[in-house]
């Protein structure tokens, strides 16, 4: 009942904003002629590896010039991406991967592969779920991007934000239900920080 409903949403979402896609979709290649879509290797439900779309928001080639993680201030996001990381419009791409059924609407955000391997036991059992575009952790780190700063910006990471946004996530899926959910997607969409479990 969930992927119908889903699957419902995400179609109806794509046919409603395909006007907006589409002038973003021109805007980005417009700037320097680069591709629409960022396609980003990410692990999904049960570790399966999975291409999350995003609009473009950096330079061509932008793996190739720094980390996979956009730290404070990143050169590489170019000024139309800028715009479109700060309102979160390049997620909405994603919908075509709840079409798919990659990600559901919420769910533990997807997780580069090469940070899995710090997840411990306990932490790997959001891998049990099926990711999503927004979640508990989403709301609380909107803003991940400016915490990310400095030369030991992956440390801090890995040793600060990636814990606490894994412990939102084991805290909320357990008592998951599809109210709860519509709360996080209004949450979202209304661009309200932080998250409460009532």
């Amino acid at each position: 009942m969930r992927r119908v409903f889903e699957f419902f949403v995400a179609f109806v979402g794509i046919v409603i904003l395909s006007p907006a896609l589409l002038t973003i979709a021109t805007l980005v290649m417009a700037h320097d002629g680069g591709s629409v879509f960022y396609r980003a290797r990410r692990v999904g439900r049960n570790g399966r590896f999975f291409g999350l779309y995003k609009f473009r928001t950096m330079i061509p080639n932008a793996d190739k010039e720094g980390g996979a993680l956009t730290v404070s201030g990143d050169i590489r996001v170019t000024p139309i991406g800028r715009f479109l990381r700060r309102h979160k419009l390049d997620e909405l791409p994603q919908l075509l991967n709840v079409l798919k059924g990659d990600m559901s609407l919420v769910g533990p955000r997807p997780e580069d592969p090469r940070y899995i391997k710090y997840y411990s036991p306990e932490q790997r059992r959001v891998l049990t779920i099926s990711p999503g575009i927004t979640s508990p952790a989403s709301l609380r780190f909107r803003n991940e991007e400016a915490l990310l700063s400095g030369q030991d910006w992956e440390k801090k990471y890995l040793e600060e934000i990636l814990p606490r946004k894994l412990a939102l996530e084991l805290e909320y899926f357990p008592g998951r239900s599809f109210w709860r959910d519509i709360r996080i997607i209004i949450r979202t969409l209304g661009g309200k920080p932080g998250w409460s479990s009532d």
